[in-house]
């Protein structure tokens, strides 16, 4: 059976996702990780010196301004799950307005960024990218700030790295997953209606209330 965007956002719904093991490799498969990894919406950590970052506002935070130079950043590097098809397949879900990216520009120049998919009420994180010290964590920052408003209730991130881990990110069992899985599905939630932050500091006021 061939992927088709219409195949991707059922496996979603399923609570699986794709991946190809280099990114010359035709194939992609499918992953079911035994431990998911999520980040709480109300469990973001800004730490004093990223809450310092965040308030200066030296930077730009957009909405789905260039996703796809967004997966291009994410796709290099040495090793990426990221093949041609994959490429496409979430370049089409952007275009049906699936899929959305949050960029961070320094001096007109794309520094970091991260995408991912929209069902219901929950944003499946695919992968992000930094090419300036803290431009994943200020674009996970302003995400995580957009969901909350939007009223999303998961934010997947698939699995949880040391990175993703001091910013707040948990892994839990298959099971818990799939019962906030099936919960965020029975809600809607728009995160292209939703405008961002004005500002750094909006962010960071808000995490500090709602953590």
């Amino acid at each position: 059976m061939s992927m088709t965007p219409e195949l991707l956002l059922h496996a979603y719904r399923s609570g699986i996702f794709p991946m190809a093991e280099t990114r010359d490799d035709p194939d992609i498969f499918w992953v079911d990780p035994r431990w998911r990894g999520i980040f709480p919406l109300d469990g973001f950590h800004i730490s004093r010196s990223l809450a310092r970052r965040l308030r200066r506002d030296d930077y730009e935070v957009t909405l789905n301004r260039a996703f796809e130079r967004v997966i291009d950043g994410c796709a290099d590097r040495d090793e990426t799950w990221i093949n041609a098809e994959i490429r496409a397949l979430y370049t089409e879900l952007h275009r049906d307005g699936q899929a959305h990216s949050i960029e961070v520009w320094m001096e007109g120049d794309l520094v970091g960024g991260v995408y991912g998919v929209v069902i219901g009420s929950a944003f499946c994180g695919e992968s992000m990218f930094s090419t300036r010290t803290d431009a994943s964590k200020i674009a996970l920052a302003w995400l995580v700030d957009l969901l909350r408003r939007a009223g999303f209730t998961l934010f997947d991130t698939q699995f949880v790295t040391p990175h993703l881990a001091s910013l707040g990110g948990i892994e839990i069992s298959r099971t818990a997953y799939r019962t906030l899985l099936a919960e965020a599905l029975e809600r809607r939630a728009d995160l292209a209606a939703t405008p961002l932050a004005a500002s750094g500091q909006e962010v960071v006021q808000r995490s500090t209330q709602t953590s």
